[in-house]
Parts: C-alpha cells; sequence; structure tokens
C-alpha cells in the first residue's frame, strides 16, 4: 500500500524549500542564482540550498548520515547548484519534476521515475542514526546536537554538550567525578551526581562499567572527538531501552565510517587566563578510512586531551582509540564491528571549604587525589533489512578498570575496581498492512551478564604515605548480575496517528560477597514495564505527541548492604507523562511539552557516611520549550542568521511525609535555558550565545545558610555569555577551519557544591576561557 502524501515528509524526506515555488517551470531554464554555503554536514548544506533554491529533496534517514559537504560557492542554476553540491559524497540528484529532487547513491541503477517509499526506511531501530527525520517522528520529546554544534560552541565535554538541551542539568565536574573521565547530568531535575538515573549508550552500546549493578558514571569512557552526535530521548523511549530510564536514553553516536578514502585531523587549545592556574588544555582528533566498492569500510578514530582546567591539580591525560568496520555482503545483509581502547588519568581538584573558597576558588587543598582508568571494549553485530523486515544481533564485551587515591579525612584510600560485562541483544520488526491500517510489530531480547570485583587499601593520614595493594585491605567484594529484558511493542499507522503500545519485562538476579565478612547478599528483581506512544500528524511539518512509560532501575552493589528505614533498599520505580507538540518547516523548528514524573521510591548514597538515604517519592513536573528560526525566512537582508533558544521550567519536590516534604529536589533548576544568535556567510560562521539557569539547594533540607565546609547552603543561579568566530578555507587549501572563541566573556563567577561525597565542598566555575580551534581534510 502506497504511503500517504501526508506522511511523506514525515517518514523518508526533508522539506528544504519554503520561499521560493518552481512548480512546473522547466529546471534547465530556472535562473541561477549565487549561493555562498560553506563546508558543512551534508544535511545542513541541504537544508540552507534547499531554503535558497526553493526546492524539494528527497531521501532516507541515513543517506546523509556522517557525510561532509565541501559547500558552494558561486552562481548556479538549482539542478547545476545540486549536482556541485553534492560532488564528492558518493551521491547523485535525480530530478522528480515538479522541482523535486531525490538522492541517489551514484553506483544505484536508475530507478522508476516516481518513488515508492518502502517500509524498509522506517522498520528497526527507534535511535537509528539520530538524522532529524527520525527525530521529528519520535513519539517524545526528543533533541540530537550534531557535531558541527559543538564544534561551534567550542565544546570538548559531554557536559558541555548535554546542557544545550532543554531539562538536562550538567554541572562542572564536581566531588569524586570531578574529572573529565566522570560524567554528571540528570534530567527533569534528578540528581545529576554521575548520571546514575539515565541509560547512557554509545552507539547503542551501554557506558557504564556495570549497567545493571553499578550504573553511575564515575568513569565514562566517552570522547567528544570522537562523535558525530549526542541523542537525547527524555521519553517515549523506556519499551525498547532500559533499564534505568526514568531519567532518559543518551546515546552518543560515534563518527560514521566515510564513503570516500579520508583523512580528517581537529585540534583545540585553551586556557582560562583570570584563573591562578593558567595553564593550556588541549584537545586532538583524528578519523582516517573510508569504504570500497565492495563494501568493505574502515575507520580508526583517535581523541586525546592534554593539560589542566582552570583549578590547581587538575591535569589530565586521555587517549580514546577506536577502530570500527562494516562489510555491506549484499542489498539486504551487513556485519559491523567496533573495538575500542581508552585509557585515562587525571588529578582531581576536589572541593574548597568556604574559608579555602574565599581565599582562592581556584586552589586545590587535596594534593593526594586522583583517578585513573581504562576500559576495553569489543563489539561485533549483523543486520538483515528487506522490504519491510529487519533483524539484528549485537554482542558485545567491556573489561574495565578504575581505581584512584582519595582522601577520606582520617586515611587515604586506593580503590582499584575491576568489571567485566558481557551482553548480546537481538531484535525482529516486521511491517504489514491489515486493512486501512499499517503495522510494525517489534519483539526483541537482551542478556546482560556482569562480574565486579571492589577493593580498597587505606593508609593513616599521618603517615604521609600513599597506599598500595600491600597496605591495610577493608574493602573486599565480588558483585554479579545476570539480567535478561524481553520487549514486544506494535507501531500502528492509522491515518494521520500512529499508535505504539508496548510492554518491556526485566528479570534481575544480583548478588554480593563480602570477602572478608564472608556475608552475602542477594536479590532477585522481575517487573513489567508497560508503555503507550502516541503520535497524531496534524500536518507534514507539525505534529502532537502523548506518552506514558514505566521505569525501574535495580539496587546497586554499594547499596545492596544498607539499610533504610522501613527495611533493605529496593529497586527505584517511576512513571513518567509527556505530552507535546513540535514544527519543523524548514525555516523554522520548534518543540514545546509538558511532562509529569511520579518516582515510588528515590534514594541517595552517601559516601561520606557509607549509608543509604530514602528520599522517597518525589514528583518532577514542568514544561520543556525550543526554537530554532533561520531569519532569511522574514526577509532576504537576514539570510545567514539563524535564532535558537531553549528553556526547561521544572518543579521537582520531595512529597514523601516528614521534616523534608514539599522541599525542592537536591540540585535542581526551577528555570534553565540558552539564547543565542548565528551568522553564516560564505566562509564566515559567527556566534553569540548565552546560557542561565536559576538557584539550586545541596540536601534534601533546602539549608540556605552555607556550612563551613562548603558542602551545603544555596547555590545561586548564574548566567553566562559565549561567542566563536571561524573561517573555513575550502577545499583548496584542504578544508582548512580556523576559529576562535570566548566561553564566558564577561567573567562571571559562580559554583556548585558536592554534598554526599568523600570529596565535598564548593567548586567554582569555569571562568573566562579563550580557545582556538583548527580542522584540516585530506
Amino acid at each position: 500500500m502506497p504511503v500517504q502524501p501526508t506522511r511523506l515528509t514525515c517518514l523518508a524526506r526533508l522539506v528544504l524549500g519554503a520561499s521560493l515555488t518552481l512548480g512546473a517551470l522547466p529546471m534547465a531554464f530556472a535562473e541561477a542564482r549565487a549561493y555562498h554555503i560553506a563546508p558543512t554536514s551534508l544535511e545542513a548544506a541541504l537544508n540552507q540550498f534547499g531554503r535558497e533554491a526553493g526546492v524539494l529533496i528527497s531521501f532516507g534517514s541515513s543517506t546523509a548520515s556522517g557525510i561532509q559537504s565541501r559547500g558552494l560557492e558561486g552562481n548556479y542554476s538549482p539542478e547545476q547548484g545540486l549536482q556541485a553540491l553534492l560532488e564528492g559524497t558518493g551521491l547523485q540528484a535525480r530530478a522528480e519534476g515538479q522541482g523535486a529532487f531525490s538522492l541517489q547513491p551514484v553506483t544505484r541503477a536508475s530507478a522508476p521515475a516516481s518513488i515508492e517509499l518502502g517500509a524498509s526506511s522506517v522498520v528497526g531501530d527507534w535511535l537509528g542514526d539520530a538524522a532529524q527525520t527520525d527525530v521529528f517522528e519520535h513519539p517524545g520529546a526528543r533533541d540530537v546536537i550534531r557535531r558541527e554544534d559543538f564544534e561551534r560552541q567550542g565544546a570538548t565535554s559531554a557536559r558541555e554538550v548535554l546542557n544545550r538541551i532543554p531539562g538536562v542539568n550538567a554541572p562542572e565536574n564536581n566531588g569524586t567525578g570531578s574529572h573529565d573521565m566522570a560524567m554528571n547530568f540528570g534530567i527533569r531535575g534528578l540528581n545529576p551526581r554521575l548520571a546514575t538515573r539515565s541509560t547512557v549508550l554509545m552507539d547503542g552500546i551501554p557506558v557504564p562499567f556495570a549497567p545493571y549493578g553499578q550504573p553511575q558514571l564515575s568513569f565514562a569512557p566517552v570522547s567528544m572527538g570522537n562523535m558525530d552526535a549526542v541523542d537525547v530521548v527524555r521519553g517515549g523511549g523506556a519499551v525498547r531501552y532500559g533499564p534505568q530510564n526514568v531519567g532518559g536514553i543518551v546515546n552518543f553516536v560515534t563518527r560514521a565510517i566515510p564513503d570516500e578514502p579520508t583523512v580528517k585531523a581537529g585540534f583545540q587549545t585553551e586556557t582560562s587566563p583570570s584563573s591562578s592556574h593558567d595553564g593550556f588544555k588541549t584537545t586532538g582528533n583524528l578519523l582516517a578510512g573510508g569504504t570500497a566498492d565492495n563494501g568493505l569500510g574502515g575507520a580508526l578514530l583517535y581523541s586525546g586531551t592534554r593539560g589542566g582546567d582552570w583549578r590547581e591539580h587538575s591535569d589530565t591525560r586521555i587517549d580514546d582509540l577506536i577502530l570500527k568496520g562494516n562489510y555491506q555482503i549484499d542489498d539486504a545483509n551487513s556485519l559491523h564491528a567496533m573495538a575500542q581502547y581508552y585509557d585515562g588519568e587525571a588529578d582531581m581538584p576536589g572541593g574548597l571549604s568556604t574559608a579555602a573558597y574565599k581565599a582562592d576558588p581556584y586552589q586545590s587543598t587535596r594534593p593526594n587525589d586522583k583517578f585513573w582508568g581504562r576500559r576495553t571494549l569489543v563489539n561485533f553485530g549483523y543486520r538483515y533489512q528487506h522490504d519491510r523486515r529487519e533483524f539484528t544481533v549485537n554482542s558485545f564485551f567491556t573489561k574495565t578498570l578504575r581505581s584512584g587515591y582519595l582522601d577520606q579525612g582520617s586515611f587515604l584510600s586506593l580503590s582499584p575496581r575491576q568489571y567485566w560485562v558481557r551482553g548480546i541483544e537481538t531484535r525482529f520488526s516486521q511491517g504489514f498492512d491489515l486493512g486501512n491500517t499499517a503495522h510494525e510489530v517489534g519483539v526483541g531480547y537482551r542478556y546482560i551478564s556482569e562480574a565486579g570485583h571492589e577493593l580498597r587499601y587505606r593508609t593513616p593520614i599521618a603517615a604521609n604515605q600513599l597506599p598500595t595493594t600491600n597496605s591495610r585491605n577493608d574493602r573486599d567484594t565480588r558483585g554479579a548480575t545476570e539480567a535478561h529484558a524481553f520487549f514486544i511493542d506494535d507501531k500502528i499507522d492509522i491515518g494521520q496517528w500512529t499508535f505504539t503500545p508496548g510492554i518491556r519485562y526485566e528479570m534481575i538476579e544480583q548478588e554480593q560477597t563480602n570477602l572478608l565478612t564472608h556475608v552475602k547478599y542477594k536479590g532477585d528483581y522481575n517487573t513489567p514495564l508497560p508503555a503507550l506512544n502516541v503520535l497524531y500528524h496534524v500536518t507534514d511539518s507539525w505534529n502532537i505527541y502523548a506518552n506514558t512509560e514505566s521505569s525501574f532501575g535495580s539496587v546497586q552493589y554499594s547499596q545492596m548492604p544498607n539499610r533504610v528505614s522501613g527495611g533493605e533498599v529496593k529497586p527505584e520505580k517511576a512513571r513518567t507523562w509527556e505530552l507535546g507538540t513540535r514544527y519543523d518547516n524548514g525555516n523554522l523548528r520548534a518543540e514545546i511539552g509538558a511532562f509529569l514524573i511520579n518516582f515510588n521510591n528515590q534514594y541517595d548514597s552517601n559516601q561520606t557516611t557509607d549509608t543509604v538515604i530514602a528520599r522517597g517519592k518525589t514528583r518532577h513536573q514542568g514544561i520543556e520549550a525550543s526554537v530554532n528560526y533561520a531569519l532569511d525566512g522574514l526577509t532576504p537582508a537576514l539570510a545567514g542568521f539563524d535564532v535558537y533558544a531553549t528553556y526547561a521550567y521544572v518543579d521537582a519536590t520531595i512529597r514523601e511525609d516528614g521534616p523534608n516534604k514539599g522541599n525542592r529536589v537536591p540540585f535542581s533548576s526551577k528555570n534553565k535555558g540558552t539564547l543565542g544568535i548565528g551568522y553564516t556567510q560564505g566562509q564566515w560562521k559567527a556566534n553569540l550565545d548565552s546560557s542561565y539557569q536559576t538557584d539550586q539547594f545541596a540536601d534534601n533540607a533546602n539549608t540556605r545558610k552555607e556550612s563551613a565546609d562548603g558542602s551545603t547552603g544555596k547555590i545561586p543561579g548564574y548566567m553566562v555569555f559565549n561567542s566563536r568566530v571561524g573561517y573555513d578555507f575550502g577545499h583548496q587549501l584542504s578544508d582548512l577551519n580556523v576559529a576562535v572563541g570566548v566561553k564566558n566573556i564577561l567573567n562571571h563567577e559562580y559554583f556548585t557544591r558536592s554534598f554526599d561525597d568523600n570529596n565535598k565542598g564548593k567548586y567554582v566555575g569555569e571562568p573566562r576561557t579563550v580557545y582556538v580551534q583548527t580542522s584540516v581534510a585530506f
């Protein structure tokens, strides 16, 4: 059954023209005009070209993924300009009549004059390659930040990228995560400490070193230099991805294997001259690879970091090497593989007392704190896709070591921890028609086996000696998890409506053995997680979505021996509701939505006392919005300008009866957002943007007065401004790009706190920082 015309754009096309209609005018006679499109991603270049030329360009969601365009400079007719824009991309344009084009691989045999949209473009993995069409069709709140965007803001860390997304709070690294290998973020008012309440993936593979037993990201082997995009699904994905997804799903998408032989290198160095630590921090990245005519492709990715931040005792060394391979056996069958070796070490500056912060907020009073880790990952997968059927098998193995020295008041600790994770996931999707409805039934199964060995050695502070593996041993535990997860859903298209009912079922067996006391703890958890997603297509460029889903987080190894009032720690459970709408006509992209999360039993782990605090019931509700508008839609005089903004209002409150009822959940700002303007003219790119958030509290009691150790007290809100100017020299100079930028232009001083871990205190935010970027491609 042909796809309904009203769904054409949403399922497999990008509508890129609005201001000019060529109609039936023959393309050969269309008037030529001047174009100034800088080198960028192919999708962005086609977006700009389509708006300026007034043409419609259609392509599958994966066609332009990971492909860079050399840009377009000069006078062209629409047909000539599109041909020049696609030069070297491995794609060609085919005229479809009435001012429309479709994109095809250069080697593909000629197709019929009319386009038939097969269901193969819509079945399968919901995350896909994070193309804009996937985002538009997602039945929940979802945002994707692409490589060109985080390069444009000078972002070298996940924190800087995630803070651009409405509803996400990613504070400066703090506590035992006060280094670049840690990841701290919370979604919709959830505690950002080590991102324990989100499903975090890299190309669909779990990032945590123990995704069930220890999902915290004190060690997160993710380097932005190796990423093409960051895909954040805040709702509407709990059936297919889990277990801990009350805080959404965050998928880091690695750089794609190029179609043509390619070598790309990038470099950024930055310094914060207003801090007392005036060193330089540098990051570099490399992509080398290509795809042969027989369908065999491979790429080497590297990202490295050297130097320190604005704090003393913050030196960092990170090396992240990834090898990717893909073999397209035939039109239906393909194999893929990936191997990663990540190794790093970093000094941790630690929190400051109120007095120390007042004396010098950039100093460090913890000279012994240090963190290091390494991870080996191996991944193999198979994919079959034909007509309206897709079958995938994905297997992975990770081995992780994380360790470090930590000043714990009366003693220094050395805490080596090793984890082994094996997993396999298989999915099957089948599309079919039933009467006047179209279905895509998806079923999937995932098995994960975890094993962990955690040790701690200690020496007294008075001994002034770093501990070794020959020092006193006060922790020796082994943890293990076997987890099975099943899901089934049915994506049902009825006219303009899409309904997706589904259910995920988690079965988890956990245990931890204390080898010093010979005490064993066990947990056996089984739970169904039903969900319903609804999407209504008002027009090709406007839809409305709603969903409700359940989330589940298993008990962590560190929590299993602990007790709270009312008994032992139990799995966290929550239910989420969303209602929103999005609009995208090429010039204007906007979204607004409301959410509600009811948490049944939320816990906090306190490292300083080695206890678990039962926060109990909490409610998180609010509104999220974003808008991006290309101003040439208003008048040609504003060609090249675009404005963008995000905003989130989050009301996260404790609902459990007791002294803290009605208080705000810690580290949750009620208002947070960004505002910016960008300008592109020929080879020049410039932008000015700002980010802001309102105040927070560090503890459940919402203590306003600052404590002497700096761990509690109100955290004031702040607003900072950033700017960047870049110039692209074009392919005649190997696509050399040079840019300079400034973060926190006004040098506004702000801070965050760490409350419940062993290096608690105040942490100053990033002061005025100047950076230089360069990149080149061969």
